[in-house]
Protein backbone atom coordinates (compact mmCIF):
# COMPACT_ATOMS: atom_id res chain seq x y z
CA UNK A 1 0.00 0.00 0.00
CA UNK A 2 1.47 3.35 -0.99
CA UNK A 3 1.47 6.43 1.51
CA UNK A 4 0.56 9.36 0.63
CA UNK A 5 3.36 12.22 -0.01
CA UNK A 6 3.81 14.55 3.06
CA UNK A 7 5.41 17.74 2.39
CA UNK A 8 4.46 20.45 4.48
CA UNK A 9 6.52 23.47 3.40
CA UNK A 10 7.29 26.77 5.32
CA UNK A 11 6.37 29.50 2.42
CA UNK A 12 6.88 32.67 4.42
CA UNK A 13 10.27 31.36 4.86
CA UNK A 14 11.35 32.21 1.67
CA UNK A 15 9.68 35.41 1.20
CA UNK A 16 10.96 37.18 4.19
CA UNK A 17 14.63 35.45 4.51
CA UNK A 18 17.24 34.45 2.59
CA UNK A 19 18.46 30.61 3.26
CA UNK A 20 22.13 30.54 3.57
CA UNK A 21 22.60 26.53 4.64
CA UNK A 22 20.08 24.12 5.35
CA UNK A 23 20.25 21.21 7.75
CA UNK A 24 17.67 18.19 7.83
CA UNK A 25 16.70 16.78 11.45
CA UNK A 26 15.20 14.06 13.07
CA UNK A 27 12.40 14.98 15.36
CA UNK A 28 11.18 13.66 18.96
CA UNK A 29 7.41 12.82 19.05
CA UNK A 30 4.72 10.90 20.45
CA UNK A 31 3.07 8.10 19.08
CA UNK A 32 0.15 10.72 18.10
CA UNK A 33 2.19 13.26 17.08
CA UNK A 34 3.42 11.18 14.22
CA UNK A 35 0.12 9.67 13.58
CA UNK A 36 -1.08 13.90 12.86
CA UNK A 37 2.29 14.32 10.64
CA UNK A 38 1.22 11.13 8.25
CA UNK A 39 -2.51 12.32 8.29
CA UNK A 40 -1.18 16.00 7.26
CA UNK A 41 -2.29 17.67 9.97
CA UNK A 42 0.47 20.00 10.84
CA UNK A 43 1.58 23.77 10.20
CA UNK A 44 4.97 25.28 9.90
CA UNK A 45 3.59 28.85 10.23
CA UNK A 46 4.95 31.33 12.87
CA UNK A 47 7.83 28.45 13.23
CA UNK A 48 11.26 29.41 14.94
CA UNK A 49 13.87 27.14 16.24
CA UNK A 50 16.35 27.80 19.07
CA UNK A 51 19.43 26.33 20.32
CA UNK A 52 19.34 25.87 24.86
CA UNK A 53 21.90 26.58 26.87
CA UNK A 54 22.01 22.54 26.66
CA UNK A 55 23.33 22.55 23.73
CA UNK A 56 19.88 21.13 22.14
CA UNK A 57 18.29 22.59 19.28
CA UNK A 58 14.64 22.88 19.68
CA UNK A 59 11.30 24.20 17.44
CA UNK A 60 8.69 26.37 18.75
CA UNK A 61 5.41 26.69 17.66
CA UNK A 62 5.45 23.99 15.42
CA UNK A 63 1.47 22.95 15.05
CA UNK A 64 0.82 19.22 14.71
CA UNK A 65 -3.18 19.20 15.01
CA UNK A 66 -4.25 16.61 17.65
CA UNK A 67 -4.81 13.05 16.89
CA UNK A 68 -8.39 12.59 16.17
CA UNK A 69 -8.72 8.87 17.75
CA UNK A 70 -6.58 9.89 20.19
CA UNK A 71 -7.84 9.38 23.85
CA UNK A 72 -5.99 11.09 27.56
CA UNK A 73 -2.53 10.28 25.59
CA UNK A 74 -3.10 12.75 23.15
CA UNK A 75 -0.35 15.66 22.71
CA UNK A 76 -0.31 19.04 23.42
CA UNK A 77 -0.72 20.61 19.91
CA UNK A 78 1.60 23.57 19.87
CA UNK A 79 4.58 22.04 22.49
CA UNK A 80 8.60 22.48 22.05
CA UNK A 81 9.93 19.24 20.47
CA UNK A 82 13.68 18.40 20.24
CA UNK A 83 15.63 18.47 16.88
CA UNK A 84 18.04 15.58 16.64
CA UNK A 85 21.50 16.85 14.55
CA UNK A 86 24.89 15.87 15.05
CA UNK A 87 27.33 17.94 17.29
CA UNK A 88 28.93 19.55 13.83
CA UNK A 89 25.96 20.37 12.86
CA UNK A 90 24.72 21.95 16.37
CA UNK A 91 28.45 23.84 16.48
CA UNK A 92 27.55 25.30 12.74
CA UNK A 93 23.79 26.32 13.84
CA UNK A 94 25.62 27.51 17.24
CA UNK A 95 28.34 29.89 15.45
CA UNK A 96 25.47 31.45 12.91
CA UNK A 97 22.97 32.22 15.41
CA UNK A 98 25.57 34.50 17.30
CA UNK A 99 26.35 36.67 14.15
CA UNK A 100 23.88 39.57 13.97
CA UNK A 101 20.95 39.13 11.66
CA UNK A 102 21.15 35.20 11.26
CA UNK A 103 18.40 33.26 12.34
CA UNK A 104 17.20 29.04 12.58
CA UNK A 105 14.27 28.59 10.19
CA UNK A 106 11.99 25.96 9.71
CA UNK A 107 11.24 25.10 5.83
CA UNK A 108 9.86 21.71 5.28
CA UNK A 109 7.83 19.00 7.24
CA UNK A 110 8.28 15.36 5.49
CA UNK A 111 8.20 11.82 6.18
CA UNK A 112 11.44 9.80 4.57
CA UNK A 113 11.38 6.48 2.88
CA UNK A 114 11.67 4.62 6.35
CA UNK A 115 8.83 6.39 7.80
CA UNK A 116 10.79 8.97 9.79
CA UNK A 117 9.32 12.20 10.23
CA UNK A 118 12.10 15.06 9.13
CA UNK A 119 12.82 18.62 9.42
CA UNK A 120 14.60 20.52 6.83
CA UNK A 121 15.63 24.10 9.12
CA UNK A 122 18.10 26.41 7.37
CA UNK A 123 20.38 29.01 8.17
CA UNK A 124 18.56 32.36 6.98
CA UNK A 125 19.15 36.23 7.14
CA UNK A 126 16.03 38.50 7.08
CA UNK A 127 15.58 39.92 3.87
CA UNK A 128 15.11 43.90 3.64
CA UNK A 129 11.88 45.57 1.99
CA UNK A 130 13.42 46.33 -1.23
CA UNK A 131 14.62 42.12 -1.47
CA UNK A 132 11.20 41.44 -1.09
CA UNK A 133 10.32 43.43 -3.98
CA UNK A 134 13.08 42.32 -5.97
CA UNK A 135 11.81 38.54 -5.47
CA UNK A 136 8.14 39.78 -6.11
CA UNK A 137 9.52 40.71 -9.65
CA UNK A 138 11.64 38.26 -10.08
CA UNK A 139 8.20 35.82 -9.77
CA UNK A 140 6.18 37.98 -12.05
CA UNK A 141 8.78 37.89 -14.59
CA UNK A 142 8.87 33.91 -14.61
CA UNK A 143 4.90 33.43 -14.87
CA UNK A 144 4.74 36.64 -17.55
CA UNK A 145 7.29 33.99 -19.45
CA UNK A 146 5.43 30.82 -18.58
CA UNK A 147 2.32 32.00 -20.41
CA UNK A 148 4.35 33.24 -23.48
CA UNK A 149 5.49 29.94 -23.74
CA UNK A 150 1.76 28.58 -23.72
CA UNK A 151 0.92 30.40 -25.91
CA UNK A 152 2.91 29.47 -28.65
Amino acid sequence: MKQKEINIKNRRANFDYEIVETFTAGLVLTGTEIKSIRGGHASLVDTFCFVSAQGEVWVKNMNIAEYFYGTYNNHSARRDRKLLLNKKEITKLIKATKDTGFTIVPLRLFINDRGLAKLVIGIARGKKEYDKRQSIKEREDKRALARLMQKR
